[in-house]
């Protein structure tokens, strides 16, 4: 397994982690941290692994970001 792979891995335990921290502001600061470390890492593995693994380790991380996703998604709606 590559380092960029076991990176992910271990961010992947991190939200987990982070997600099981009790939080009065709903998670939005650990979500910030965990995107502005994600697309780097993203970026390092599909580099590495080919964009098969990249798309696959986008897709494990939309799943564990969805509501950031689901944001996003209601605001470029409303502004086009």
């Amino acid at each position: 397994m590559t380092l960029s792979l076991v990176l992910a891995c271990l961010w992947v335990v991190a939200a987990t982690v982070m997600a099981l921290i009790p939080s009065r502001r709903n998670h939005w600061p650990q979500a910030y941290a965990l995107i502005a470390t994600g697309i780097p890492l993203l970026g390092y593995v599909t580099y590495q692994n080919g964009p098969v693994v990249g798309l696959l380790v986008f897709l494990a991380g939309a799943s564990i970001l969805r509501w950031p996703l689901i944001h996003l998604w209601r605001w470029v709606r409303r502004r086009v």
